[in-house]
C-alpha cells in the first residue's frame, strides 16, 4: 500500500490520519453507555479526551441511584479513564446548567407548558458549550453515547434513528444543529444496548452492570413539583378548576400540578358531572386548569416554535404539502404528518387527531423514506387546535 493510498484511508470516525492523530473528546456522564464509547475509541488507539461535566450539587445527586452527571457518576468516569490510559478532566458547569435548563424547567411550568429538560440541555450545556470546549482542546471531533446514528448523505451529515429502536433518542437530539453534527460523532448509534453491556463487560469497565439513569437527573425525589417549590417559593398559587362551558368545578392547588390528559386529582366537585373530566388546557395567564371531556383532548394542527431543520433546502413554505413523520412524545412511534401553512407560520397537520399533545413538548420530524429513519429536526410545540 502506498503512502498516498494510507493518508486517503478513512478512519472509523471519518478522518483521513491515523487514529493516534485523531484527537476525540468524549462526553462521559458516567453511565455505560459513554463509558463504552469512550473505551472503545481509546482501545482502538484514538487520542482520547473525557471530559465530565459536574451539573448539579453532589450530595443531592448522591441520593438518587439512578441519577448522572454528578456524585458517584464522576467517579465511576475517573475509574474508567484511568484504566483505559487517557485524560479525564471534570468541569463545574452548575451556574451553566442553572440558569439553561432548571431555570427554564420550572418556568415553563409556570407558563402552563410541559417541558424536555433533557433536550434543553442536549441543546445547550452539552451540544452548546462542552462542544466549544471540546474544539478549545485542539479535538477533531467530539464523541458520545447516545443511540443515534450520523450517516454521510450527498449533502454532508445527516442525522438518522439509532439502530436499536427500544433505545433510540432521535427524540431528544432534534435540536442538533448542522454544525454541531458536522463536529460529533456516535460510536454507539449501530448497537443495541445488550451488545453495549457485552462490550462494557468484554473491556473490563467497573461500571458494566450498572443500572441506566432515569427520569430527570436533577430531580432527586423523583417529584418535579419539589424542584420548583425550592426555586419558585410562590409557584403553587391555588386557582380555579374550570369546565370548558366556563362553570367553576373545583379549585387546584397550583398549575404545575397538572398536565394535559390528566384524569385523577383534579379536585372537582361533588356532582361536576358522570362522565370522566380531564386536563384539557392549562390557562396560566388566568391561573384556571380548565377540563372537559376525552374527546375535548383530540387536536390534528400542532404549531411550534425554536423550529431546528436538518433537511436540505430550508425550512420554510417551498414545504407545504410535503408528507412527514413526526413524533409527539418520545415513547410513541412516529405518525404521518404534513406540512401547512397558516399565514405566515408553518404548521404540522396530522393525518389522524392525537389526544394529549402539550405545549412545552418537542414536535419531531422523521423524512417518510426508508422506514422513516432520517431525523429531519423539529420544534416546541406551542399549541395545538382541533
Amino acid at each position: 500500500m502506498t503512502a498516498a493510498t494510507t493518508a486517503s484511508k478513512l478512519n472509523s470516525l471519518g478522518f483521513a490520519k491515523p487514529e493516534a492523530q485523531t484527537r476525540v473528546v468524549v462526553a462521559m456522564s458516567g453511565g455505560v453507555d459513554s463509558s463504552v464509547c469512550a473505551a472503545m475509541l481509546a482501545r482502538e488507539g484514538y487520542d482520547v479526551v473525557g471530559v465530565t461535566l459536574q451539573l448539579y450539587d453532589h450530595g443531592e445527586a448522591i441520593k438518587k441511584a439512578k441519577a448522572c452527571c454528578a456524585g458517584q457518576d464522576i467517579y465511576d468516569a475517573k475509574r474508567v479513564s484511568e484504566m483505559m490510559g487517557f485524560p479525564h478532566y471534570v468541569l463545574d458547569y452548575e451556574t451553566n446548567f442553572k440558569e439553561s435548563v432548571i431555570d427554564d424547567f420550572a418556568d415553563t411550568y409556570l407558563k402552563g407548558a410541559t417541558p424536555i429538560p433533557c433536550v434543553r440541555c442536549n441543546q445547550t450545556v452539552k451540544f452548546r458549550d462542552l462542544l466549544k470546549v471540546a474544539k478549545d482542546l485542539g479535538a477533531d471531533c467530539m464523541a458520545t453515547g447516545h443511540y443515534i446514528q450520523r450517516v454521510n448523505g450527498p449533502n454532508g451529515p445527516e442525522l438518522h434513528r439509532g439502530f436499536d429502536g427500544g433505545k433510540d433518542q432521535s427524540y431528544f437530539l432534534f435540536a442538533t444543529t448542522p454544525e454541531q453534527l458536522d463536529f460529533l460523532r456516535f460510536p454507539l448509534g449501530a448497537m443495541n444496548k445488550s451488545e453495549t453491556r457485552k462490550l462494557a463487560v468484554e473491556l473490563g469497565l467497573n461500571v458494566a452492570s450498572k443500572p441506566d439513569s432515569q427520569d430527570i437527573c436533577f430531580v432527586p425525589t423523583g417529584k418535579y413539583t419539589d424542584v420548583i417549590e425550592k426555586i419558585r417559593p410562590d409557584a403553587a398559587l391555588p386557582g380555579d378548576t374550570v369546565h370548558m362551558d366556563g362553570t367553576v368545578l373545583g379549585q387546584h392547588r397550583g398549575i404545575m400540578y397538572y398536565t394535559i390528559g390528566q384524569r385523577r386529582g383534579l379536585g372537582l366537585k361533588d356532582g361536576s358531572g358522570l362522565d370522566p373530566l380531564y386536563v384539557v388546557r392549562i390557562d396560566a395567564e388566568n391561573n384556571h386548569v380548565v377540563v372537559g371531556p376525552r374527546a375535548a383532548l383530540l387536536r390534528s394542527r400542532i404549531y411550534l416554535d425554536e423550529i431546528n431543520w436538518l433537511g436540505e433546502g430550508g425550512y420554510g413554505a417551498q414545504l407545504v404539502g410535503q408528507a412527514v413523520y413526526v413524533k409527539l412524545r418520545s415513547t410513541t412511534p412516529p405518525k404521518p404528518a404534513r406540512f401547512e401553512m397558516d399565514g405566515n407560520h408553518i404548521i404540522i397537520k396530522l393525518d389522524e387527531a392525537d389526544e394529549g399533545i402539550s405545549p412545552g413538548q418537542a414536535c419531531v420530524f422523521y423524512a417518510p423514506e426508508d422506514g422513516f429513519s432520517r431525523t429531519l429536526g423539529g420544534g416546541w410545540i406551542t399549541k395545538a387546535e382541533a
